[in-house]
């Protein structure tokens, strides 16, 4: 049986768990609670501990990193992570793959692809540049062997994004909702299946190793058309969605550390922001869900939770 490490307990890391336990490996989910689905075995751990992260990896094939810091902090907290887990990689010998995104390309006219150079305009993005580099180098001095895998905004059970934060819970409630972008630009969405899917398919193809992949995504769709098609699927009213000034979003940040860290991306949101994805779907024969299924699942997730306030899922 195959030992398989999973970093960070978040939607992705849950994810990819347990497509790893459903065809037989045995998994161990690293995170800093310890908590882990059924079959899994949970681990609490500080993942910018290099050595322990390896003394957990010890046999292991591959280390998963879907681990992520909270939003307002990582300028400071993404290197020592990234550290950690490069270490770990380099001392166990297994292959390290990770969760990235899109932040580290900046600002792009027209589709973002594998190939463009990274040239990030905001501090998270020099984050996530660093330390894709810094694993990079360590895989092509030999030290590891390692790949990232980048998506675009989640959507599926445990996704946070301006979607499902602000727009989401609003519809299900039949209130109206107010978004930090233009409602009309075209916007990739990921399903968090497929990035687990696709991260494991880079895992276990050697030729796939040492570059960046992105997650097989669906044909972009706008917020207003995603909450039109919110409504519709929830059977609410109609979606009532609104354009929040950029001025409002740094008012917010004035009080609100989350609200503040999303200025610097605001790009990403006031103006067409579309992933190309057709190399993993090539590469990999992955075939992206369906926008509407993956915002089925999170319906059916809301609604219970408005039905039940006290259960947790």
């Amino acid at each position: 049986m195959t030992l398989q490490v999973v970093v960070g307990a978040g939607p992705v890391g849950t994810a990819v768990a347990r497509l790893l336990v459903q065809r037989g490996d045995r998994v161990r989910l690293i995170s800093r609670r310890g908590g882990a689905p059924e079959g899994v075995e949970g681990v609490a751990a500080d993942a910018t501990n290099g050595d322990e992260l390896a003394r957990l990896a010890e046999g292991a094939a591959t280390i998963y990193s879907c681990a992520g810091p909270p939003y307002p902090r990582w300028a400071t907290d993404w290197p020592p992570l990234g550290a950690g887990l490069v270490r770990a990689a380099e001392l166990s010998k297994a292959v390290l793959v990770t969760t990235g995104n899109l932040y580290a390309y900046g600002e792009v006219d027209g589709p973002i692809r594998e190939d463009l150079p990274l040239r990030p305009n905001s501090v998270k993005g020099e984050v996530r540049k660093q330390v894709w580099i810094d694993a990079l180098t360590a895989h092509e001095a030999g030290r590891i062997r390692t790949a990232e895998v980048r998506g675009s905004d989640y959507l599926g059970v445990g996704a946070i994004s301006p979607y499902s934060v602000l727009v989401l819970p609003k519809i299900l409630k039949n209130k109206a909702a107010s978004v930090p972008a233009d409602l009309d630009a075209l916007h990739s969405w990921t399903y968090v299946g497929d990035v687990a899917r696709t991260l494991i398919a880079v895992a276990e193809d050697e030729t796939a190793w040492g570059r960046a992949w992105h997650v097989p995504s669906p044909e972009p769709m706008s917020l207003r058309a995603l909450a039109t098609l919110t409504a519709e699927l929830a059977g609410t009213a109609p979606a009532r969605i609104s354009t929040m000034p950029e001025f409002a979003l740094r008012l917010a940040g004035l009080v609100n550390a989350t609200a503040r860290a999303s200025v610097e991306t605001q790009y990403q949101w006031r103006q067409p922001f579309i992933l190309d994805s057709a190399a993993a779907m090539v590469a990999f024969g992955i075939k992206p869900a369906k926008i509407a299924d993956a915002v089925a699942e999170m319906i059916a997730v809301g609604s219970n939770r408005s039905a039940a306030p006290g259960v947790r899922h």
